[in-house]
C-alpha cells in the first residue's frame, strides 16, 4: 500500500513525525506518545464523543482541504490492541479524511492519560521544528482546539506574540488550492496574509495564480487586493490623519516576515516610527539578534 504522508510537509513531519520510531519523549525520558500512519478503518469512534451531528458542508470543505494539503492536524488515538485504535480527539478530521478517500491517516498515538504532558511535549516540538506558515498555523490550531491552550498561554510558552499566532492561524482560512501553494513555498506568508483581504474564494485563487505567474511582490499583491476590496477612506480620513500607504504597508509586512512578529510602520510624509511587538525578554533578545545579524 502506498503510504501517502497525508500531505504532511517536511516541517510538520518533524513536529508530528509519521514514523513510529520517533516518539515524543520528555526530558526525563518518559514516552508521551508515538506517531505514525495507520489504516483509517482501524480507528473506532470514541463512545464518549459528545457531538452527534456534523455539518455536512463544513465536512465537505475540510475534505477538499485534505485532498489538497493532507491532514495537517493528526487525530489523537490510543492503541486498544489487535491493530485497532480508539479515537480520542479529531472525529471531524477522521470523517473528512474518509470522505476524501484516504486509506491511511497520520495520528498521534497517546501513551499517557495525561493531556497536559502531551500538550507540553507538542509545544516543545514546535520550538525544534522548521515549519512552513501553514503547518505552523495548523500546529497552533491543534494545540488550541485539542489541548485547551489559550492564545496567551501559547504565545508565552513559544516566546511569540499573540497577534502573530492569531494571524498565522488565519492562513488556514485560505482556499485549499492556495494553502497548497503556501505549503510548497510557492507563495510567501506575506502574500498569503494579503490575500486574506479578499472574501471571494475565486478572486483569492485568481490572485494567487497571478502571484505565481507574474512574480508579484507582497506590495503589488496588497495593491491588487485594495482594488478588489470595498472602497476605503482616502489617504486623509475625516480625522485629518493620514493613513498608511502601500509603501509603508509593504515595509511593515517585510519586517514582520523577517522578524517573525507583528510590526507596524506609522507615518507617510517622510518620517514616522516603527513599532515592533515582542512577547517577553527572550523574544526581545531574539529580535535584537536578528537585527544585529547574529
Amino acid at each position: 500500500m502506498s503510504t501517502r504522508k497525508g500531505g504532511l510537509g517536511r516541517g510538520l513531519d518533524s513536529l508530528i513525525p509519521t514514523s513510529l520510531s520517533a516518539p515524543l519523549i520528555t526530558n526525563t525520558g518518559v514516552t508521551i506518545a508515538d506517531q505514525g500512519e495507520v489504516d483509517i478503518n482501524a480507528i473506532i469512534p470514541n463512545p464518549k464523543q459528545p457531538r452527534t451531528i456534523f455539518d455536512t458542508e463544513a465536512l465537505a470543505e475540510l475534505s477538499a482541504s485534505i485532498k489538497e494539503v493532507g491532514v495537517l492536524q493528526p487525530p489523537v488515538v490510543r492503541d486498544i490492541g489487535g491493530g485497532r485504535y480508539e479515537l480520542i480527539m479529531g472525529e471531524r478530521r477522521l470523517r473528512a479524511s474518509k470522505l476524501a478517500g484516504l486509506k491511511t491517516i497520520p495520528v498521534i498515538i497517546r501513551q499517557t492519560p495525561d493531556n497536559e504532558l502531551l500538550r507540553e511535549a507538542l509545544i516543545e516540538n514546535i520550538h525544534r521544528s522548521q515549519l512552513n506558515p501553514l503547518e505552523e498555523g495548523a500546529a497552533y490550531a491543534q494545540l488550541l482546539n485539542d489541548f485547551n491552550c489559550t492564545h496567551d498561554e501559547l504565545a508565552t510558552k513559544l516566546g511569540r506574540s499573540r497577534p502573530l499566532i492569531s494571524n498565522t492561524m488565519r492562513l488556514l482560512n485560505l482556499p485549499p488550492t492556495v494553502q497548497r501553494k503556501v505549503a510548497a513555498g510557492v507563495i510567501s506568508a506575506g502574500h498569503a496574509r494579503a490575500l486574506l483581504g479578499l472574501t471571494d474564494e475565486s478572486e483569492i485563487e485568481k490572485l494567487a495564480n497571478r502571484i505565481v505567474a507574474e512574480g508579484l511582490s507582497v506590495r503589488a499583491t496588497e495593491e491588487a487586493v485594495a482594488i478588489h476590496s470595498p472602497k476605503k477612506k482616502s489617504a486623509t480620513g475625516k480625522s485629518g490623519k493620514a493613513t498608511a500607504s502601500g509603501e509603508t504597508l509593504a515595509a511593515a509586512e517585510l519586517l514582520s516576515d523577517y522578524l517573525d512578529t507583528r510590526v507596524s510602520v506609522q507615518g507617510v510624509t517622510g518620517k514616522g516610527k516603527i513599532v515592533i511587538e515582542f512577547a517577553g525578554r527572550e523574544d526581545l533578545q531574539r529580535i535584537v539578534d536578528l537585527i544585529e545579524g547574529k
